[in-house]
């Protein structure tokens, strides 16, 4: 819009929606007024001439078109002033989308390779890459035109799917690490020494002599008991002095204090109050702590009978074992009896895997679930 001439009688604003513009107008008024003024003032004094009237109307003619330029001066830096905002705007608006939009790549890209390598590695159940498939590809479909809140969307369930097929993974794996552990188990023990099975069948039908009956069911080389793991950064095999405690009544051959997470420890000296004064001695203890070195040679000297090292659970400190003497410990033993009917009521459990219909009979191993 083109401002309008302002005369001496006054001067139009209300066209203008700009504030700077009003003011320049006031004070453009104010000035042609004070011109006109004096010299209507002089006029009244004396006869104008001509040269008078051209000179007068001349200041306020400059006066005017002073005004006018300021007025598009000021028009012209506010419409820079708008245009360079909405620029801002617009820009930071496309930055935004564009980095939502790539975090959404990334992440469909990421969970691609996740189903691709996950195949055949969750067991039977499926249904985890499942997903993960399908939300891939509605991401994939969307993400051309998906505004940022929506590519965060998709971008945190991609990720939230992906996580359950990692955790579908790792199940498995765990899985089938116990079945073939047992089965290693298993499978040793049916190709143990002679003495083993012997003492197991006249265990069973008493038909033997006291001392082959009662012998040990152990026929590998000797180990010991773990002392707390100097420096252990308190992973499985690696714990420091600082989380175990060492029972009070017992150590082993070597003269090595039996050492259990000091929980454990208070829980089974509470046990061994209970046991002592039911059966009339103290718990005999064989193994219990297993630093990362022993399962180590454990592992080497038994194969696959002995836990992975790094997994087994004597290396938590949450695991014991009693004496393999079938007549003081074993299935049908007072103690065995008192231990897993009375155990529980202190943290001490032998575990379903480790009864004698589970899938790795052990009757020696207790576990401190707390």
């Amino acid at each position: 819009m083109s401002p309008r001439t302002c005369d001496v009688s006054g001067c139009g604003l209300a066209w203008s929606s700009i504030p700077g513009e009003v003011v320049i107008r006031r004070v453009a008024v104010a000035v042609v007024a004070a011109v006109s003024i004096a010299v209507g003032v002089a006029g009244g004094a004396t006869a104008w001439t001509a040269a008078e009237r051209r000179e007068a109307l001349g200041l306020r003619e400059a006066a005017q078109a002073r005004v006018e330029r300021a007025l598009v001066a000021v028009h012209e830096d506010s419409a820079a002033r708008i245009a360079a905002t909405t620029t801002s705007h617009v820009a930071g608006a496309q930055g935004l989308q564009t980095g939502a939009r790539a975090a959404l790549a990334a992440a469909v890209a990421q969970g691609r390779l996740t189903v691709e390598e996950s195949a055949g590695r969750v067991g039977e159940d499926e249904t985890p890459r499942v997903t993960l498939a399908a939300r891939l590809d509605a991401a994939e479909a969307a993400a051309a035109s998906a505004s940022p809140t929506v590519a965060r969307r998709l971008t945190a369930e991609v990720g939230e799917a992906e996580q359950a097929v990692h955790a579908a993974v790792a199940a498995e794996q765990e899985r089938v690490a116990a079945a073939e552990q047992a089965a290693a188990r298993q499978a040793a023990r049916a190709a143990a020494p002679a003495a083993r099975p012997r003492a197991a069948a006249s265990a069973a039908s008493g038909s033997s002599t006291g001392t082959d009956r009662c012998a040990t069911t152990y026929g590998g080389p000797a180990f010991y008991t773990s002392a707390p793991t100097e420096g252990g950064d308190g992973s499985n095999g690696r714990l420091p002095a600082s989380a175990l405690s060492a029972v009070s009544w017992a150590r082993d051959s070597r003269g090595t204090p039996f050492y259990l997470r000091s929980d454990a420890t208070a829980a089974l000296e509470r046990l061994n109050v209970a046991f002592r004064a039911a059966l009339g001695h103290d718990l005999a203890l064989d193994l219990t702590y297993r630093d990362y070195d022993t399962q180590v040679a454990m592992r080497a000297a038994l194969g696959s009978v002995a836990a992975v090292p790094g997994t087994s659970s004597h290396g938590t400190g949450l695991a014991l074992d009693v004496p393999e003497l079938p007549c003081a410990y074993g299935w049908d033993s007072p103690a065995r009896a008192w231990l897993v009917a009375n155990g529980p009521a202190y943290g001490w459990v032998s575990p379903t895997w480790a009864r004698q219909n589970g899938s790795n009979p052990e009757y020696w191993h207790y576990e401190y679930r707390g």
